[in-house]
């Protein structure tokens, strides 16, 4: 009797040490499936069958290179190099919103998974400017109810106005800029408040105009670069920015190719500079190294 009661015991035992293994293997599984962005991209893209979604180019770099020629060699001891071929990494999302109207909006959205900011156009690559400090701040819907109306007024106003247009008691309200000051968004001057970002752009409905179209890439051997920002930390940062009424309808993850040039100087030096395959422009690279 005793030895089969110590056997039961056991075997309880084991049951809950077997139990907790899979609940710590399944917390592990998750952590990293959410922290490396990078994973979760190569698993998508190997579930649609070995092919990425990218826009398609409407430039090739030998073009870039002859039209560019002047601004990229300058003078006769600069040489092209072979160009590569990279695929920076968005979201593009399906959204409903309200506009100032009240009238129901649907529209897409392109959101960088790299630096962090909404594609305004697609033709100019106009973008956002402040949702990646947003997101790096963790920002709130409380914060951007700040935000929102600093950036509606050119990043600067007072608090007064800022009460004022939320309709809400100064006991209410001023933590929240306390909160958006705490978490280097917002600067104060006396009465007044600024946006703490350079060249601010945050007055803007979450659409972008897109013209253009998307094509299939196999997989294989494409160079895609790192993204910085998670299909999680862009969601929740949209959801706080855009208000109760704003939803994402679906998700997909798209690629840009860029073309990388590279020049080799007189000294022996080497040169380089990404460029957008679907406008032929420089990419954007001073955001992105602040990140």
């Amino acid at each position: 009797m005793i030895i089969a009661n110590s056997y039961m015991k056991g075997l309880a035992m084991n049951r809950w040490i077997i139990l907790g293994t899979i609940i710590l293997l399944s917390g592990g599984a998750w952590w990293l499936w959410q922290e490396n962005p990078q994973l979760h991209s190569d698993v998508m893209a190997y579930l649609q069958n070995g092919e990425i979604l990218t826009l398609e180019s409407k430039y090739t770099p030998d073009y870039i290179m002859e039209q560019k020629r002047s601004v990229l060699l300058q003078d006769n001891t600069r040489t092209y190099q072979e160009p590569s071929l990279s695929y920076y990494p968005y979201l593009l999302m399906d959204v409903k919103f309200t506009q100032n109207d009240k009238r129901p909006k649907e529209a897409q959205v392109l959101w960088s998974l790299v630096d962090g900011e909404i594609v305004i156009n697609t033709d100019t690559w106009e973008k956002t400017h402040g949702f990646a400090d947003a997101m790096l701040a963790k920002a709130n819907k409380d914060d951007f109810k700040i935000l929102n109306i600093l950036g509606k007024n050119r990043g600067t106003t007072t608090i007064e106005q800022i009460v004022k247009e939320l309709h809400l008691d100064s006991a209410v309200v001023e933590p929240w800029i306390q909160s958006t000051i705490d978490k280097h968004l917002v600067v104060r001057n006396g009465n007044q408040v600024h946006l703490y970002f350079e060249n601010p752009k945050l007055a803007v409905y979450p659409q972008t105009k897109f013209t253009k179209n998307l094509v299939k890439k196999p997989y294989n051997q494409l160079i895609k670069v790192s993204q910085k920002f998670t299909r999680n930390e862009i969601e929740k940062i949209a959801k706080a920015a855009f208000g109760n009424d704003f939803t994402i309808r679906a998700v997909k993850e798209v690629f840009l190719p860029v073309f990388n040039i590279k020049i080799l100087n007189g000294d022996g030096s080497i040169h380089t500079s990404d460029w957008n395959s679907i406008n032929g422009q420089r990419m954007d690279q001073e955001l992105i190294s602040k990140l």
